[in-house]
Parts: structure tokens; sequence; C-alpha cells
């Protein structure tokens, strides 16, 4: 019992002091400790039994973890970013889609861009990366409120395309492995529905930005942003060159480096910048120094609520929730969508939420006779709902890092378009699949 209340609130609190801005280096580490000592760790090592979890070995397992699977993306792909930047090929881009579509179509340019790059097979984290300058200089020109800059990046990025069928992304073939099906499985429910989160989404966002709009917001400059004055930028054409190398090389390799090939397509678009840009760059010290930079804040921020996963895990409370809606009675596919949900929010990961909960659903249910296409999508679908919770390292990165927003201003937009969304598209995948 009281490993269970001490899950709960060191979850609670986590989400409360993100919420207030709390460096997360402070928050996640305090968070994790509250929920070791309730569960009865050790605190160190060389004072656990044998066997037994220790705080510091599974806060930084998960920490460490994390830098080790991550690093070399992060620091690429804030590299490229910055590059886009100082070369001013995101400007050249964000004027010309203005100049063609107009400055009302500019939150569907960036949530297109998203979507492109995510079901390209491009990391969510690089996708925000890559993304920031360009949908920074859409919201510019368009005088947009940057606030819903976070949201808008998500909302195409991790909702409609990271958990569709043929998405390559880590979510949706993680059930390969348990269920023996495609990345394609339940692709006749998976497209109406995707449609449907897609359309429903981008009404609601325009909705939120339209009533800001009409509020009196508009665009607010900062001192740290990338000037975009009557500078000479390169052409739109080369500027998109280096997204164009980073989308193929990324989808050519995908098959044979698998999360590797990112490493390969962000170096690729990076050597492209400096071929095609290199006389609009000027030196390079300062978008190199600031693109390390951002890079080690951004991968620090996350791991650190990785590693309050990581503590999480391994608590008896966690093995107790697991057990308990993994075996909920009534439909099978409800059960599976209510357990890959909770256990998602929990531990603020997708893919964390499936490795957990699918090694348990997936005999239960297939011994069922449940489809295992079906099954596949659902799990998918419903793993990126609560893991869109304020914990969630991408969730992190986006607001914090990379757009250097408050959660205050910039969580409600996102929390609507990564969590609501997307938990309406998974009651209405269960419903057709009930058919």
């Amino acid at each position: 019992m009281l490993s269970m209340i001490g899950l709960l609130a060191g979850l609670a609190l986590l989400i409360v002091l993100t919420m207030r801005g709390v460096e997360l280096l402070i928050a996640a580490p305090l968070c994790a400790l509250l929920v070791a000592l309730t569960s009865g760790f050790a605190v160190f090592p060389q004072l656990a039994a044998a066997d037994a979890p220790s705080f510091t070995a599974a806060y930084m397992q998960g920490f460490t973890g994390f830098v080790t699977a991550w690093f070399f993306m992060f620091l690429l792909g804030s590299l490229f970013g910055k590059f886009m930047e100082a070369s001013g090929a995101a400007d050249s881009v964000a004027r010309w889609v203005i100049e063609r579509l107009g400055a009302r179509h500019a939150l569907a340019a960036v949530v297109l861009a998203c979507a492109i790059l995510t079901y390209g097979g491009v990391s969510l984290f690089v996708v925000a990366f890559s993304v920031y300058p360009v949908a920074l200089s859409l919201f510019r020109v368009a005088d947009l409120p940057r606030r819903f800059l976070p949201g808008t990046i998500a909302f195409g990025s991790v909702t409609f395309t990271m958990t569709t069928a043929g998405s390559p992304e880590i979510q949706n073939w993680i059930p390969i492995k348990f269920l023996g099906t495609s990345p394609w499985a339940g692709w006749e429910v998976s497209i109406p529905v995707a449609l449907v989160m897609a359309a429903a989404g981008f009404w609601w966002l325009r909705s939120m930005v339209g009533r800001a709009v009409t509020a009196g917001e508009h665009f607010e400059a900062r001192v740290d942003d990338p000037q975009a004055g009557e500078r000479e930028l390169p052409a739109p054409v080369t500027s998109l060159l280096p997204l164009v190398a980073v989308l193929g090389l990324s989808f050519a390799l995908h098959d044979s480096l698998k999360e590797s090939a990112l490493i390969v397509a962000l170096g690729g678009g990076i050597l492209v910048s400096l071929v095609v840009h290199r006389r609009f760059l000027g030196s390079l010290q300062q978008p190199i120094a600031l693109g390390a930079l951002g890079a080690l804040v951004a991968i620090a921020n996350t791991a650190a609520v990785v590693g309050f996963g990581g503590v999480a895990r391994l608590t008896p409370a966690f093995a107790e929730a697991v057990e308990f809606i993994t075996h909920l009675p009534g439909s099978p596919l409800i059960g599976a969508a209510i357990a890959v949900t909770v256990i998602a929010g929990l531990t603020g990961s997708a893919s964390g939420g499936q490795a957990i909960a699918l090694p348990i659903l997936a005999p239960h249910y297939l011994d069922q006779g449940v489809s295992p296409d079906a099954l596949h999508r659902i799990v998918a679908i419903a793993s990126g709902g609560l893991d869109s919770l304020p914990h969630n390292g991408y969730v992190v990165t986006t607001i914090r890092s990379i757009c250097r927003e408050s959660y205050a201003a910039a969580y409600p937009a996102m929390a609507a378009l990564t969590v609501v969304v997307p938990l309406a598209g998974l009651a209405l995948a269960v419903f057709l699949f009930s058919l």
C-alpha cells in the first residue's frame, strides 16, 4: 500500500513541479527518491541486498541508457536545426510558403512538414529539432502566438502519423515482435482513424489559435531568436535540399540500420547544408556551439525524466498495477487499450508502455482468439495517449529545450492535441474493430 501511495505521489509531484518550471535535473531525481524510499529501496547499491534494486542504480540506469541510445541523434539533430537557422534556409522556406499559400496556411505547413518527416522515418525528437526553425519563421511571418508552436509540432509528429499503419516509428514496430504482424496491421481501421484524428485535431488547433489572435495575441520576438532581417537568403529550392536529404537517407537506410539510420541521415543533411549554403552560413563557430549546448540541455532534461521511469517500473506498486490492468474483464480490445494507455502514462513513454504490457497481453489475448492485427493497432494507438502527460521526455524537450516556452503557456494546447485527440482516436478504433 505504501509503495502505491509513493508511486502515485511521486508521479503527481513530478507533474506539478514540471508544470511550475522547476529544473528537471532536480525535480525528477527528488520525485524518484520519494518513490524509491516508499517502496523500500536502499539509496545506494552498497546498502542493498543481493539482487535488490537501489535508488541510485535504478535511476542512473534509466538516465544513462537514454543518453547512450539517443546522444548522437540529439547532437546531430540540434546541429542540423541550427544550420537551418544560421543559413537563412528556414526563413527562405517560411517566406515561400507564406507567399504561395498565405499566412492562414502557416499552421497547415508546420503540421504537414512534421507529418512527412515522421512518416518518412525521422525520429520524433529529431523532427522537432529540424522543423522548429522553419516553424518559428512561419509563425513570425504569419504573426501567430508562439506558445502554440510546441503543440503544433507535436500534433504533426506524435498523433496521426506515429501510430498509424505503415509508420516506420518504433511505436508501430514493437508489436510485430510479440504478435507476428506487419507494420500495416489493421490498416482498414487505422487509415480512417488517422484521417479523423488529423481533421479533428487540425480544426481544434486552428480554433485555439484563432481565438488567441482574436483576443489580441500575436508573435512576440525574443532577443535570442534567429534574426530575420533583409539579409540575402538562399533560394527556397536549395533551402529544402537538407530536409530532403534527411528524409531520403532515413527512408532508404531504415530497414538496414534501423534507428542508426538517423545518424547517417542527419549527418548527410548537415553536409548538404554546408555545401549548398556555405556562403550564407558565415562563421560556423556560433551555430556549432549553440547546437551542441542545446543538445546537451535537451537530452539531460529528457534523461532525467526517463530516470524517474527507471525507478518507478521496479517498484512493487508498478508490478501490481500492471498485473491488475492487464487482466481487466470484458472486451479484450478495451482491456488492452486501457492497459497500454495507463502504463504509458505511468512511464511517460509510448514505447515503454508497449514493451511492458505486450509480453503479458500478447499471449493472454491471442489465446482468447483476438485478431493479432486488431490487437497490434489498438496497442499502437493506445500508447500515444497518456504518454504525453507533462513528464514525457518528448514533451519536456519540445516545450522547454527546443521551443523555450513555459508549461503554463504551451502545455494546454499540447495536451488537447496529443492526449485528448489520440484518446478519441483510440475510442473510435475500438468501436470500428468491434463492428
